[in-house]
């Protein structure tokens, strides 16, 4: 059963993007992430442009969060100052970031920043997540133990504009968690991801956030950075394909909740292990395209 997305201008079969959307959402229940940064790169596969998968995995984006939100938020796990600041970061980063994509697509580069930008981050993190995961294995089989402290102070601590944040226990500047959500929002917008995957190591590696309280601060952020790239993309580039968003949205209500009850059966490093050599495996599958030769050398998408 083919349906027709009219904003990605392509046929295909409904099941398939169902069942796409509930392996991401089973991935995001077993590992805990959005699955921003591999839905994405997935609907580029499918055949779906660069653009819309981009502007259309960010609305979905927008609906997946706010379920988190709520949930952090019961638990009082959620920094609302913190998310506040973030959230302002954020705001300025999405909107330069949709200003750029609307100017990357105009000179024709959009499409290759993309995949550039996914082959980059994705293989960075990939393998920083590996090789923790490798490591934290080899020192639960030594049985070796290792107390850290929560964070520790560096000159980022030392800038001006310092706030105390006292569900997150911080008294730092302002400029760190601005900088690093006006960053991530740019992300938002020129890859079509929350920016979990890299909001999330640095609000408790760079900022010293408890883990307790990370998840659901950055959900808090993401909900209204997606949701303005969302707005944006609409307005300015058109690119964004409500009935594919509404479609993958309902398989991967689905498939989180059957991820839910697979990740309580594996250890976190197993998890990290197997969430890496995934995001590893997109990142070669991305970076294989753009340099292997095409079967046709002058296709039409070519042209394009």
């Amino acid at each position: 059963m083919y349906i027709y997305f009219p904003i990605a201008e392509i046929s295909l079969n409904l099941f398939i993007v169902i069942g796409l959307g509930g392996f991401i959402g089973f991935l995001s229940g077993l590992f805990g992430v959005g699955g921003g940064f591999l839905m994405t790169p997935l609907l580029i596969f499918l055949g779906i442009p660069a653009p819309v998968a981009v502007a259309t995995e960010a609305n979905q984006i927008v609906a997946s969060s706010v379920s988190g939100v709520m949930a952090h938020w019961r638990r009082k796990n959620v920094d609302f100052k913190m998310g506040t600041v973030l959230l302002l970061g954020g705001l300025v980063g999405s909107s330069l970031g949709v200003l750029l994509f609307a100017l990357l697509e105009k000179i024709g580069q959009l499409d290759l920043v993309i995949k550039l930008s996914y082959v980059f981050f994705l293989g960075i993190i990939g393998i920083l997540m590996l090789w923790e995961s490798v490591r934290t294995y080899i020192r639960s089989r030594k049985s070796e133990f290792y107390r850290r402290k929560l964070h520790d102070h560096n000159w980022l601590h030392g800038l001006p504009f310092k706030m105390r944040f006292r569900r997150s226990k911080l008294y730092i500047s302002a400029l760190v968690p601005f900088s690093i959500a006006a960053f991530v929002g740019v992300l938002s917008a020129i890859m079509g991801v929350g920016g979990g995957f890299i909001m999330v190591p640095a609000m408790i590696y760079l900022l010293g956030m408890p883990t307790s309280v990370v998840i659901g601060t950055s959900l808090f952020q993401i909900i209204f950075v997606t949701a303005n790239v969302t707005l944006l993309q609409s307005v300015q580039t058109q690119t964004v394909d409500f009935l594919l968003a509404g479609t993958l949205l309902f398989g991967a209500v689905i498939g989180a909740q059957v991820g839910t009850r697979f990740g309580g059966m594996l250890r976190g490093e197993q998890l990290r292990g197997l969430l890496a050599l995934i995001v590893l495996l997109v990142s070669i599958r991305i970076g294989y395209e753009l340099i292997a030769m095409p079967l046709d050398l002058f296709s039409s998408e070519m042209v394009k």
